[in-house]
């Protein structure tokens, strides 16, 4: 396995929804945190399927694709990202877009790729 992907793989441990999950608030059910490790597994593997030397272009609409998801299902239950979450999900943005090769501060007026995009 390259160090690339090893990079994106390792992002996997820090996905938060385990802990949302565990948070004891109703919303995050199994079914709701399912929905968002989706979402990001998908950006993780078209990251990978991209490649290293893609262009940066093509890496950020793998991001663009993620937040719209995300965008969708906070539509579907508004409860889902509030203020903590909001801070967790675009964190883990940045930590992916560091880990595929891109410099976070570069977008969202530096907030990182998650802004350029999201509703929530």
């Amino acid at each position: 396995m390259s160090e690339y992907l090893k990079r994106l793989n390792e992002t996997k441990h820090r996905y938060p929804f385990a802990r949302w999950q565990d948070s004891g608030l109703e919303q995050y059910t199994p079914e709701a945190c399912a929905s968002f490790v989706a979402v990001f597994d998908a950006l993780v593997a078209r990251l990978a399927s991209t490649g290293e030397d893609a262009p940066e272009s093509q890496k950020i609409a793998a991001f663009e694709a993620a937040v719209q998801a995300l965008n969708k299902l906070n539509e579907e239950d508004v409860s889902l990202i509030e203020t903590g979450e909001r801070e967790d999900l675009c964190e883990l943005c940045n930590l992916i877009a560091t880990a595929a090769g891109i410099d976070p501060t570069k977008y969202g007026d530096g907030e990182g790729p998650a802004s350029e995009w999201r509703d929530w």
